[in-house]
C-alpha cells in the first residue's frame, strides 16, 4: 500500500499561452494529484491526498474534479478560513511568463497535516514563500517516518504590494534543509539559492549551470539527501551522496511535438518523484517517472493529459 501527500495550493488559474489561448482551471496540487490517482487506479489500497487551504466557494468545485478519481482522498482539503489562491498567468513564451496573485492561500500548519502522518510521502509543492510553515516540516519529522519532497518554487517567490509574483534569494534555505529529503527545483531557483543578488533587475541565463556542482555538495552536506534541477527541455540533473562522495547524473528529456501548456509541469514532475521512489527507492527512475509526468502535462489543456499505470510504464520503458 503506498499513500502520497501533495500539500499546497489548489489555484484559480487564468492561462494566457503562448500561443494567445486563454485557459481557466485549478491547478498546482490538481496536477500531480490526478496524475498520481491514475497511476494508482489499478492498485486496491492505494491513495493520494490532497492538502490544501481553500475558499469556500471554491471547496465543491475542487471536490467535484476530484470525483471521478477513487484513488483521492478529499479530507485534506480545508475550507474553513475561506482563504486559497487566484492566479493569472501570461506567457511570454514556452517557458516564460508574467505571474500575478491576487487571492493568497492560508499557510500549511502542523494541524493540517496532523491527521495524514500514516503517509509515505508528504510532497511539498509551494508556489510562493509564506504558504508552508517550517514548523509543520518539523513536525512531521518528529512524528512520521514520511519521505519529504520539496519544490524550492515557493521559497524563491514573493508577492509584492502589487500582487506581482518576483524571484528572491532563500536567504534561511541552510535551516530547510535539514527537514527536506529530496529537493527539487529548476535551474533559475537554483540561482535563487546560491547567488544573494537583486532578482528584480537581474536577467535570467538559462544556459549558466556553473554553479551547480558546488550548490548541490552544499545543499547535500546540509541534510538533503537527493537534489533535482530541471533544465527545462533539456532534462534534469540528480544529485546524491554516499560516503562523502557526490554522484552525479544526467537525466534526458522526454521529447513532445507540440507544446500546448507548460502550467503544472514542475509539480507534476514532483509527483513523478514521488511515485518512483515510492515504486523503486531509485532516484533515476524517479527522475525519468518525473520527466514522463511533465512531459505529458505540456500535451493539453485538462488532465486527460495523464495516463494510466500501463501506458505510462511503457512510456517510460520507450524513452529510457
Amino acid at each position: 500500500m503506498t499513500k502520497i501527500a501533495i500539500v499546497g495550493p489548489i489555484p484559480r488559474d487564468t492561462i494566457k499561452t503562448h500561443k494567445g489561448e486563454v485557459i481557466q482551471k485549478y491547478g498546482c496540487v490538481s496536477h500531480p494529484t490526478i496524475a498520481l490517482a491514475k497511476l494508482f487506479e489499478d492498485e486496491s489500497d492505494d491513495m493520494v491526498v490532497p492538502i490544501a487551504h481553500v475558499h469556500k466557494k471554491d471547496e465543491s468545485d475542487i471536490k467535484s474534479l476530484f470525483k471521478p478519481h477513487s484513488k483521492v482522498n478529499v479530507e485534506g482539503i480545508y475550507s474553513q478560513k475561506d482563504a486559497g489562491t487566484i492566479i493569472e498567468l501570461d506567457f511570454i513564451d514556452q517557458n516564460n511568463r508574467i505571474e500575478k496573485q491576487t487571492a493568497n492561500m492560508a499557510a500549511i500548519m502542523p494541524e493540517d497535516v496532523h491527521p495524514f502522518l500514516d503517509v509515505d510521502s508528504f510532497v511539498f509543492i509551494p508556489i510562493t514563500d509564506f504558504e508552508i510553515e517550517i514548523d509543520t516540516l518539523k513536525y512531521i519529522k518528529e512524528n512520521s517516518k514520511a519521505t519529504i519532497f520539496f519544490d524550492a518554487h515557493g521559497p524563491t517567490t514573493f508577492i509584492n504590494d502589487k500582487g506581482e509574483r518576483l524571484r528572491q534569494y532563500w536567504k534561511d534555505k541552510d535551516q530547510w534543509f535539514s527537514y527536506i529529503d529530496v529537493l527539487k527545483m529548476n535551474l533559475e531557483e537554483s540561482h535563487c539559492c546560491w547567488f544573494d543578488i537583486d532578482y528584480s533587475n537581474e536577467i535570467y541565463d538559462d544556459t549558466d549551470t556553473k554553479h551547480l556542482d558546488d550548490f548541490a555538495a552544499h545543499a547535500l552536506n546540509k541534510g538533503i539527501k537527493v537534489l533535482y534541477i530541471t533544465l527545462d527541455s533539456r532534462g534534469c540533473v540528480v544529485y546524491t551522496k554516499d560516503n562523502k562522495k557526490i554522484h552525479k547524473e544526467f537525466i534526458s528529456s522526454v521529447a513532445v511535438k507540440d507544446v500546448i501548456d507548460t502550467t503544472g509541469c514542475g509539480d507534476s514532475f514532483a509527483g513523478g518523484l514521488a511515485y518512483g521512489f515510492a515504486r523503486f527507492n531509485d532516484p533515476v527512475l524517479a527522475g525519468q517517472y518525473a520527466n514522463v509526468l511533465g512531459a505529458f502535462r505540456t500535451q493539453g489543456k485538462d488532465f486527460n493529459v495523464f495516463k494510466s499505470k500501463s501506458v505510462t510504464d511503457a512510456y517510460v520503458k520507450s524513452n529510457y
